[in-house]
């Protein structure tokens, strides 16, 4: 029921259509950008507005401020990147400024299992196909073996050995990762033996 977008998907446009249209969106922004007060006009970068912030912490303003003109409401919160190092993650909302962050945080889900999809597990993008019917096929296909390998590097994570967890904080491989290499090993090496059964979670795909 809302738009989550990174931060390649800002302007002034964009964000006025959307806005006209009433549509709710959390999209990260640059923490450079120039933000404006509009009860005063003040002009400041979108940073200042959230350099109190510790990592792991948030905030968010239920008053409206102006960016490239049009009028949002802003969450911020302090993060690790992927190299550990803290920095600013700022939104722009339509409204309900106190659920950004939660709820940005699922562009992130649904992105790890895109890139599952494609070149860090399934290779999808590596099909020549062009007939649409046998494309949806193969991706309704994928998408069941996306699920399984999920959910047997759940069970391993949580149950068997729990993958390694990097310095800035993040797993060393997703669940996908470490289940799709567990059924691989399983399938590619008949002297392996495995410390459950991979195979009942297809069950529940």
């Amino acid at each position: 029921d809302c738009l989550v977008a990174d931060r390649e998907f800002i302007g002034k446009e964009w964000t006025g259509w959307l806005n006209s249209r009433r549509i709710r969106y959390y999209i990260r922004i640059r923490q450079n950008f120039w933000i404006v007060r509009p009860s005063t006009g003040e002009r400041i970068r979108a940073w200042w507005l959230f350099n109190d912030l510790k990592v792991g912490q948030e905030k968010f303003f239920h008053k409206l401020f102006l960016h490239k003109g049009e009028y949002v409401y802003l969450a911020g919160s302090r993060i690790k990147n992927s190299d550990g190092v803290p920095e600013l993650q700022i939104l722009i909302c339509f409204n309900r400024p106190e659920d950004a962050i939660l709820t940005y945080k699922k562009r992130w889900e649904i992105e790890t299992a895109f890139r599952a999809m494609k070149s860090s597990g399934f290779n999808i993008e590596d099909t020549h196909m062009r007939d649409m019917e046998r494309i949806a096929r193969l991706v309704a296909m994928v998408c069941v073996a996306l699920v399984w390998a999920y959910l047997v590097g759940e069970h391993k994570d949580i149950n068997i050995k729990a993958i390694r967890i990097l310095k800035h904080g993040r797993k060393a491989k997703s669940l996908v990762k470490y289940g799709l290499e567990e059924i691989s090993t399983i399938l590619m090496r008949p002297t392996y033996t495995p410390k459950f059964d991979v195979f009942k979670f297809l069950s529940c795909t």
